[in-house]
């Protein structure tokens, strides 16, 4: 039904006028993906030289790089769906994002192998661009260069997903994941102050809604 449901409204804003390519793109991103569509989940990424194009809250990417929906070291969270799996239209970033990513995540496992994979969330579309709302609520600000990526923290339970809260968080391998962002180049990574989670001044950054996941950005953040 929700498939039938974004078709139409592509349909309609076609006949309304709109870029019948650039709609249909958007019907591909907000679709519900459907079991009868696999998506080749565990073929590695296919390398390129990308560039980030602008600023991550106005910006875009070319020649991006599709992080995996899940690795030896890695899952993938769905943060509107809530599901384990990030739709393909959600993962895209820069090449040396993606690189860093799977790095961090190899390190994470390897200095913890008892911990649960890194559970990453969306990173940008595939040329980036605006990722607000539109691509479900609550939508991003920024993830518009493929600079930036979304981890959410482990689970003291060992689940392989997102934490509902708070108290859900290990916080030991939350201020691991946080570390080694920071020594692998991140320029600043965003949490919640109520995770408890600390490191430099100007390179750690407290804002809200950010206690459920560590929003890592990488540079330079050079202007369009």
């Amino acid at each position: 039904m929700r498939r039938l449901t974004v078709l139409a409204a592509a349909a309609a804003l076609c006949l309304v006028g709109a870029g019948c390519a650039s709609v249909a793109q958007w019907a591909r991103e907000t679709a519900t993906p459907t079991a009868t569509a696999p998506e080749g989940e565990g073929e590695p990424p296919i390398w390129r030289d990308s560039e980030a194009v602008g600023v991550p809250w106005d910006g875009a990417l070319r020649a991006g790089v599709r992080l995996p929906a899940e690795g030896e070291h890695h899952i993938t969270w769905d943060p509107v769906l809530r599901t384990v799996g990030n739709r393909p239209g959600r993962r895209w970033a820069t090449d040396t994002t993606i690189r860093a990513t799977l790095e961090i995540a190899e390190a994470h496992r390897r200095a913890h192998p008892g911990a649960p994979r890194m559970t990453v969330g969306d990173l940008s579309r595939r040329d980036g661009g605006d990722f607000g709302v539109r691509f479900g609520a609550p939508g991003h600000a920024s993830h518009q260069n493929g600079l930036d990526v979304d981890v959410y923290y482990p689970r003291a339970d060992g689940r392989e997903r997102a934490a509902d809260h708070v108290g859900q968080i290990d916080r030991a391998l939350a201020q691991d994941l946080v570390d080694r962002f920071l020594a692998r180049g991140a320029a600043v990574v965003f949490v919640s102050r109520e995770t408890g989670l600390r490191g430099p001044p100007g390179r750690v950054q407290y804002i809200p809604h950010h206690d459920r996941h560590l929003h890592a950005r990488f540079g330079p953040l050079r202007g369009p």
